[in-house]
């Protein structure tokens, strides 16, 4: 049931006020258009997820704002959105980022000037969606500044963002570094798949779970992998050399890892896109 005495002779500002209701309906209908196209532009899956959630949030405020006005009038909004557009993905989180920012301070104007309990709720609630959102792409445009190719640095001095690294790497594997006594490696598992039943006689591994859920299996045989336990983002999970292993991605996304062999385990600079055959049966 809409408000009644909007039918009857009220503020100019109080109209205003309504407008500005309307112009939060396009204003985040806009937005939720162009964070899609946005979304289909992302490099990776973690940057993706990101943007998608910011999708999610944008849809909340929009409801919100088109509840809020057929409250008040009784009628649906009528409305066209504008078309955002953008050639890279980097100038696309710019403009990301330099909207969330402009859309703040429209709503912060809105919410100091009007009067009326609706919209300065709203209002409040569009302010803090919107710091919110810029925070996120800033976030964002500070992880893209921050990759690099992703190659096997040899024994040259490297400092890197192994996070960002890890998180960025969708090969099965990606050596990152190989020196003379221990090796650097991304790892990318897809859902539902492992990294192999494997053993490594003469070679210590460290291995750090950055993104993803998993369960680790180890055992001193083969066919006897009797310790089991699952882990996610932020477990580290050490194998003393001579000892069998597993580890299958249970989550719904790719599961994102590095490992560090102690020697070398791999042959410098190796790249596998997919994970190689004889990882289903046998040890790499």
């Amino acid at each position: 049931m809409y408000y009644e005495y909007l039918n009857q002779p009220v503020s100019t500002h109080y109209r205003e006020s309504l407008d500005d209701v309307l112009t939060g309906v396009k204003r985040s209908a806009t937005s939720i258009a162009f964070y899609k196209k946005l979304a289909k532009a992302a490099p990776n899956p973690k940057q993706r997820e990101d943007i998608l959630q910011a999708i999610e949030k944008e849809k909340d405020l929009w409801r919100k704002f088109t509840q809020l006005y057929i409250d008040l009038t009784g009628r649906h909004p009528v409305y066209e959105t504008k078309n955002v557009t953008f050639l890279t993905f980097e100038g696309g989180l710019k403009k990301a980022l330099e909207r969330a920012i402009k859309d703040y301070e429209e709503y912060r104007n809105s919410y100091v000037q009007t009067q009326y309990f609706p919209y300065q709720d709203i209002f409040l609630k569009a302010c803090e969606n919107e710091a919110d959102q810029a925070k996120r792409f800033q976030a964002l445009s500070e992880i893209k500044q921050r990759n690099i190719p992703l190659r096997d640095y040899g024994k040259q001095p490297l400092v890197i963002n192994i996070d960002v690294a890890a998180e960025q790497n969708d090969a099965f594997r990606t050596t990152l570094w190989t020196g003379n006594y221990l090796q650097v490696t991304l790892m990318s598992i897809d859902v539902g798949d492992d990294i192999g039943v494997e053993m490594h006689p003469d070679v210590d591994q460290f291995l750090r779970i950055e993104e993803g859920k998993a369960l680790v299996q180890i055992g001193n045989r083969r066919d006897s992998l009797n310790y089991k336990t699952e882990v996610h983002e932020d477990y580290a999970i050490m194998v003393p050399a001579g000892t069998w292993h597993n580890i299958i991605n249970t989550g719904n996304k790719p599961l994102k890892l590095y490992s560090i062999y102690a020697p070398p385990e791999h042959p410098f600079g190796t790249i596998d896109k997919q994970k190689p055959s004889h990882a289903h049966n046998d040890s790499p």
